[in-house]
């Protein structure tokens, strides 16, 4: 058992004001395992955070370390835990439920109105994030990681786990004739293609403003085809829907793929979701996977006639061994030469140690570097922390 120690955090005080602190890390308690920080991910709750010190209504209240998509290795086992062991390499949920409630006992525990989550301003005290070299966990929320799987894409299965849980509640058709629109050419939009194509939909197609990203998304085999949405918008609600109606339709001649079974929209832009009831046939479904506008203009009666169905998506639940599974079957078709998405690829950016958190946010919050270079997943590689 490891003694109390001494460990470097970085801590966010306000607008773009973080800061290298140390911290005091007691020993792990019996059910938790202490890990050391290897990789985090930057996502856009954390970059809400950093660039305003809030997400939306949830303001921050005390200085508070980001980062909950991470992965490391174990570095101290409770005395109550037999499945770990030092030096296993494990990848974080950083979301911890009562455990007790109705919804928990249902196993959606992603909804437990007394979820703690990492990184997150809305439980107070503030659950603290992962930008940390080491951190205690429960170790029932820590998941091993076959040898394999690199850390890097560990950090992944958070944001896998969001696609994941997306397609689970699409209840995507299985007949191999699924097919899929993706909007949001982003890491979860990215994701949530990877998914379905690798569930095996008949064909995926992804739409985005960002022609860089479309071509990533096809090249490298997370969608079969693209849509570059154009930057057009009505003077006032009809025009908007009417805008609508033409994306929608627009998008259905690619790849002739017509109305679709499954929309992911990933961006929370009202245009994108407007469309996305109109390119859904009857009885398909539209998956709000995406945080954005919290009050919009819905052709409501478009979805009712035809009964598609509009399903709210909120994090993920129980999903860690599947997405462990996912990575492993893109890694074994690319291997045996199939096309299959890269899972890996989609980490664009790495910066070294703590202290370069602020360029991190930095970068994580543009869509190309300064040499024109895409930006989709920023990491920070914290590795090489001292022990």
């Amino acid at each position: 058992m490891c003694p109390t120690t001494q460990i470097q955090s970085s801590v966010l005080h306000g607008v773009k004001d973080l800061r290298i602190e140390p911290r005091t890390l007691e020993a792990p308690t019996a059910d938790e395992l202490q890990v050391r920080i290897a990789s985090t991910g930057l996502c856009g709750s954390d970059l809400h955070y950093y660039s305003h010190f809030r997400n939306g209504d949830i303001l921050v209240r005390e200085p508070l370390s980001l980062g909950h998509e991470s992965a490391g290795m174990v570095t101290a086992v409770g005395s109550s835990v037999s499945s770990f062991k030092v030096g296993d390499k494990v990848a974080l949920e950083v979301g911890i439920p009562c455990s007790k409630c109705e919804r928990c006992e249902q196993g959606r525990y992603n909804i437990c109105k007394e979820m703690r989550f990492r990184s997150s301003g809305k439980s107070f005290p503030h659950f603290q994030g992962t930008l940390q070299e080491r951190i205690n966990h429960p170790a029932q929320w820590c998941h091993k990681l076959p040898e394999d799987v690199s850390l890097d894409v560990g950090a992944l299965l958070e944001p896998l786990g969001v696609a994941l849980h997306a397609f689970r509640r699409s209840l995507m058709p299985s007949n191999g004739n699924a097919t899929v629109l993706v909007f949001g050419a982003g890491a979860v939009g990215l994701l949530c293609a990877a998914v379905a194509t690798l569930r095996g939909a008949k064909k995926v197609i992804i739409a985005d403003i960002d022609a860089g990203r479309l071509d990533f998304a096809v090249k490298n085999g997370f969608a079969h085809g693209s849509y570059l949405v154009p930057m057009k918008r009505g003077t006032d609600i009809d025009e908007n829907i009417a805008i609508a109606k033409e994306t929608a339709a627009a998008i259905g001649t690619v790849d002739s793929i017509g109305e679709v079974d499954v929309v992911f929209e990933c961006t929370g832009v009202p245009s994108c979701v407007q469309a996305s009831i109109f390119a859904t046939r009857p009885g398909g479904r539209v998956m709000l996977v995406g945080m954005g506008h919290p009050i919009q203009t819905l052709p409501l009666g478009a979805a009712a006639l035809r009964e598609v169905d509009i399903v709210g998506v909120f994090r993920y639940a129980n999903t860690y061994p599947e997405s462990i599974e996912i990575v492993q079957q893109a890694t074994k078709a690319i291997k045996a030469g199939k096309a299959a998405p890269d899972l890996s690829k989609l980490v664009t950016h790495r910066f070294s140690g703590l202290e370069e958190a602020a360029k991190a946010f930095e970068m994580a919050g543009k869509t190309k570097d300064a040499d024109g270079n895409l930006v989709l997943k920023v990491v920070i590689d914290s590795s090489g922390e001292s022990a």
